[in-house]
């Protein structure tokens, strides 16, 4: 059997039932899924399949022959070439420790591209919803892909974005700083 993993095809030994996330990390070496649950709940391990978000823990590689798979190596390397999603996660602060990171940024790269141009938070919560981050609420992240959405993923950019937009109520959460 053969896989495409970011544009490249590989010849794979692995049995056909091995999971996706099995094959990348410990056949092919692509190590940015990351081993998380392993029962598709927290994220971690999320890539596209054909541009479409996927749990790799879930996923037999039988099923994907014929398949695009990307992974976050797919998507842009430093300092470079990083995707507009990579981008704004930098520029905002949007990662912590980065072990859920990648699967986050995978999930985020498909909205953006499915929507086209700009997100709304309600869509980054739908599209993020089962990506756990244990390290950091999840407002920075949010507000990473929203601006990537807009095209503003330098830092001067990514500030006008946290402005709150007149139509928008000011939130205050009690017993915060704010």
């Amino acid at each position: 059997m053969e896989l495409n993993v970011n544009g490249v095809t590989h010849p794979i030994s692995s049995s056909p039932l091995t999971s996706l996330l099995e094959v990348l990390r410990q056949e092919l070496g692509i190590v940015s899924p990351k081993v998380g649950c392993r029962q598709g709940a927290c994220g971690t391990c999320t890539v596209l399949v054909d541009g479409e978000p996927r749990r790799a823990c879930l996923v037999a590689v039988a099923t994907l022959q014929g398949a695009e798979v990307t992974t976050l190596e797919g998507l842009g390397t430093a300092p470079d070439g990083l995707a507009p999603v990579q981008e704004a996660f930098h520029a905002g602060y949007a990662a912590q420790c980065g072990y859920c990171t990648p699967g986050m940024l995978m999930a985020a790269h498909a909205l953006i591209q499915r929507a086209g141009g700009p997100v709304y938070r309600e869509q980054v919560i739908e599209a993020l919803s089962g990506h756990i981050c244990r390290c950091t609420g999840y407002v920075k992240i949010v507000d990473a892909v929203i601006a990537a959405s807009r095209g503003q993923v330098d830092s001067a950019e990514f500030d006008q974005l946290l402005r709150p937009e007149p139509s928008e109520p000011e939130i205050e959460v009690k017993g915060s700083p704010a």
